[in-house]
C-alpha cells in the first residue's frame, strides 16, 4: 500500500502525470513487498510554493507513505533520484529544488478495514 503524493508548482498535463505515474510505478519495487498493482499516485499541480525563501523556479514536494513498521534506508536511496529524475525529465524540476517525505506505518486502512 504505497502511495506518492506529489506537489509540484507548475501546471501539469495528463500525459506528464500519466509519465509521472508511469515511472513512479517502475520505481517502487525498491521498496520491499511494494508493487505497483497497489500503488497510489495523488498530484497536486500549480501549487503556490516557495523554496529558498523564492518561487521564481519550480518547486516539488513528495510524500512517499507505505504500509508496514521499517523500511531500510537502501530502499529509499534507491527511490529518492528515480523520483528526482522523473521530475526533472517530465516537469523540469530540479533535484536542488525537491523535497521527499519518506514515512512507513503500521497503521493502515483499507475496504472497509484495517491492515
Amino acid at each position: 500500500m504505497p502511495v506518492i503524493h506529489t506537489h509540484v508548482s507548475v501546471p501539469t498535463t495528463a500525459e506528464q502525470r500519466d509519465a509521472l505515474k508511469t515511472a513512479f510505478g517502475q520505481a517502487i519495487p525498491a521498496v520491499p513487498g511494494k508493487s505497483e498493482g497497489w500503488l497510489m499516485c495523488l498530484f497536486e499541480s500549480d501549487v503556490p510554493m516557495y523554496f529558498g525563501g523564492t518561487n521564481d523556479a519550480p518547486v516539488a514536494y513528495v510524500e512517499v507513505n507505505v504500509f508496514g513498521s521499517s523500511v531500510p534506508k537502501s530502499a529509499w536511496q534507491k527511490l529518492t533520484p528515480a523520483i528526482m529524475d522523473a521530475l526533472q525529465d517530465t516537469l523540469q524540476i530540479p533535484a536542488d529544488r525537491t523535497y521527499i517525505r519518506y514515512t512507513a506505518t503500521p497503521d493502515w486502512g483499507w475496504n472497509g478495514g484495517n491492515f
